[in-house]
């Protein structure tokens, strides 16, 4: 996918990447943390964490397309280096969320675990959301740099 509507479809689609993913770390942790949470949320984060997953390379791929046409600049370099990074931000997502499906499917069952794993468990969740959404934020401060340079005439 290149354009949408005549539009670059990288500058429509990482919208969704920009909000999805941040969101979905939120809501992880919320759930990893607050059993009530979890047993409301824990398929929509599962949901929101696939669906990240898949528009992520979608996204990258767009992204590389229009650096292609655009010119490459020291930092729309660095913007694609860092995007190109997301996919493994996203897929640590789809884990954490994995593993809170399954926190949630043994509660439901009625075979809790024990305080250590649902600690650990929650460390990874908190741990790959919070990397998740500071990645978010890098490449997108990355991103508005290089066209913000452009746009001005900077390097």
């Amino acid at each position: 996918m290149t354009t949408i509507n005549g539009l670059p479809a990288h500058a429509l689609l990482v919208h969704f990447i920009v909000v999805l993913a941040p969101l979905t770390a939120i809501l992880a942790i919320l759930s990893a943390l607050w059993p009530a949470a979890r047993q409301r949320l824990v398929w929509l984060v599962f949901t929101l964490a696939v669906v990240t997953a898949i528009l992520t390379p979608i996204t990258t791929q767009a992204g590389e397309w229009l650096e292609h046409r655009s010119g490459r600049s020291p930092l729309l370099h660095a913007h694609t280096e860092l995007g190109d990074t997301m996919i493994y931000f996203s897929l640590g997502l789809v884990v954490a969320a994995v593993l809170l499906a399954v926190v949630h499917v043994r509660e439901s069952r009625g075979h809790s675990l024990n305080t250590i794993a649902l600690w650990a468990i929650a460390g990874v969740v908190i741990g790959v959301s919070i990397a998740t959404t500071v990645q978010v934020y890098r490449i997108g401060d990355s991103g508005a740099q290089s066209v913000w340079a452009q746009d001005t005439g900077g390097s």
